[in-house]
């Protein structure tokens, strides 16, 4: 029973990094294509994309026998409400970052503060019952420092921005603890799809009243005429949403959350080298340190230590 367990754990986990590599190369799209397009506009028409991507995934999936297919009126009404609830908690994430962002929050502040729900997951999951051994909360702490070195660069200074950013990475918190509900429990893929949908529905309320009225129509139609910004935001919705997001919901099923938001962290380290790679943005001896620790801290994180004990 322990090696399959062990297997899925292993899969799993290389699942969570694999959706890390996405997200910390999206970075590289999101500073582009929400430049372009207009953040809300970028996160809505992503989000969208993202649902109408995993169409033919689910299709597929059902003609080769999907087994979490939903059969009853219960399996769709959890269904619909994992993923509901998982697009309302993202779309909040993800417009109060960009709030913060416009008000004066610098990417890499951004970055750290966001990633702070490595340390806000294992205090929720006290409240739900969901433990961590000892390892696992030197991890989280080596992997704030490690982020510290990455993402801050010039000291660190408190304002209202930073708050709406921080109150990012609550949500978020609260986002892998729902996933964490629910993955077991429904498709995954369908849940998926659902969350953006819901997320890019909503999203159409901030793009229209914002994005589109600041540029007015003509202004934001342009906008949305490049090249450059389509390839922005067909990485960023079929990759970052449809595929990043699912293995998310996928990876996440029966891996401890604290150990989950370790892994996906790691976004910031990718981010980082996507930077250096694509964008030709030299990385200094801080932020080397930085990406050193968090990697640490990831694979402290993996070693069981009570086998050793025991």
């Amino acid at each position: 029973m322990k090696k399959p367990k062990m297997k899925l754990e292993v899969r799993n986990s290389l699942l969570l990094l694999l959706t890390a590599l996405i997200w910390g190369v999206a970075f590289v799209a999101q500073r582009q294509g929400g430049a372009e397009a207009g953040p809300y506009t970028f996160n809505c028409i992503r989000s969208l994309l993202g649902a109408v991507v995993l169409l033919p995934v689910l299709s597929f999936l059902d003609r080769h026998g999907n087994e979490k297919k939903p059969r009853t009126a219960e399996d769709k009404r959890l269904l619909i409400t994992g993923g509901v609830l998982c697009g309302i908690v993202l779309f909040v994430s993800s417009t109060v970052q960009q709030l913060g962002l416009y008000y004066g929050t610098t990417a890499g502040k951004a970055g750290f503060l966001t990633a702070c729900y490595i340390l806000l997951v294992p205090i929720l999951g006290i409240f739900l019952g969901r433990k961590c051994g000892w390892n696992v909360w030197v991890s989280v702490v080596v992997a704030l420092v490690g982020l510290y070195f990455l993402c801050l660069t010039s000291g660190f200074s408190f304002q209202f921005s930073d708050a709406l950013v921080l109150l990012c990475a609550v949500c978020f918190s609260v986002h892998i603890m729902v996933v964490d509900h629910f993955s077991p429990l429904v498709d995954g893929v369908r849940m998926a799809c659902i969350q953006f949908l819901t997320c890019g529905l909503l999203g159409v309320i901030p793009m229209l009243a914002v994005d589109m009225w600041q540029a007015g129509l003509a202004g934001w139609l342009q906008s949305l005429g490049g090249v450059s910004v389509w390839i922005a935001i067909l990485y960023a919705g079929v990759m970052s949403c449809g595929v990043a997001y699912t293995l998310q919901i996928v990876g996440q099923n029966g891996l401890n959350p604290t150990v989950a938001s370790l892994l996906m962290s790691l976004e910031s380290v990718f981010s980082a080298l996507a930077g250096a790679l694509i964008l030709q943005e030299r990385m200094s001896r801080r932020e080397v340190l930085g990406s050193v620790l968090v990697f640490a801290a990831v694979l402290f994180a993996q070693i069981d230590f009570s086998k050793k004990s025991s």
